[in-house]
Parts: structure tokens; sequence; C-alpha cells
């Protein structure tokens, strides 16, 4: 099993294909792994380095204009006061949803402290009474999920109503 090992591992190391491979994170916090060594980039870390060869790089991509392709000459168009009032009537129904996840996470809120007071029970046979402490912990752990969807769709409705 070592000796296959070993062949691969040596077959793999003189393999001609391997290129460099650079890591970088942009100004958004995303992380990007490259074969081809980004421009600009000053802090582009080398993780793999491939073997040395007599052949150019590759010819750096060609980053295409942000052009605008104009609309069709038959494409309906609206005009600003129709736009503006799909607009309001847009941000009214965003304000009314906003007010039902405020409220939804209210009643959760209100559940998961009922349910934090409330615990679960089981007869046994002879009649003695038991804690289920898992179906405690998952019922609490279900509302505290939902809890979490409900202040996300909060945060999004906040960032899609510019407030």
């Amino acid at each position: 099993m070592k000796r296959l090992f070993y062949i691969c591992t040596f077959a793999l190391m003189c393999n001609q294909s391997w290129a460099d491979i650079y890591k970088y994170t942009d100004s958004n916090g995303v992380t990007t792994y490259t074969n081809i060594k980004p421009e600009g980039k000053s802090k582009a870390e080398l993780i793999i380095s491939g073997p040395r060869t007599a052949e150019p790089p590759p010819p750096a991509r060609e980053k295409k204009a942000n052009v605008r392709t104009p609309s069709p000459a038959d494409f309906p168009k609206v005009d600003n006061q129709t736009q503006n009032q799909r607009d309001q009537k847009r941000r009214e129904l965003l304000m009314n949803e906003l007010s039902q996840e405020k409220q939804a996470l209210e009643n959760a809120r209100l559940l998961y402290e009922e349910a934090q007071n409330t615990p679960e029970v089981y007869r046994g046979a002879n009649g003695k009474t038991f804690r289920n402490v898992a179906k405690y912990e998952e019922k609490l752990r279900v509302i505290e999920a939902e809890i979490q969807a409900h202040e996300r769709n909060i945060e999004l409705l906040n960032k899609e109503l510019n407030l």
C-alpha cells in the first residue's frame, strides 16, 4: 500500500501540468483562488508553486467594458408618474411585510419564554413523571431558529427600505 502511495506521489510530482496557485482577498472580503497572478493585488499569496518552464505565462484576460446595451425601439416605456406610483406601492407592501415580521418576531420571543418555563415531561409505566430533556432542548432550538429567521428577514427588509 505504501508503495502505491509513493508511486502516485512521484507521478504527481513529475506531472508538468501543475501551475502556480494564488490566493487573495478583495475589498468585499471574498477570498479568491486563481492560477493567474492578480494584477494590482499586493497581498496575493502564492499557495502552490508549479514547475518552472520556458513557456511564457498565459496572456492576461481582457476585461470587458461596462457597456449598456440599448433597449429595443419597441420596448415599453413607463413615464415617471407611473414609476413613482409603482415605487410607492412597493414601499407600502414592504412596510406591511416589515410590520408583520416584527409582530411574528415578538410572538416567537413570547413563545420562547413560555417554552423555557414549561419543561417537557412524560409519564412512566408506574405513573411517575420524568423530564424529557432532549425534547425540551429540541423545542427550544426550533423556536430559536424561527427567531433568527424573523430577525434576518427584518434586517433584509430594513436594508431594502434603506432604514
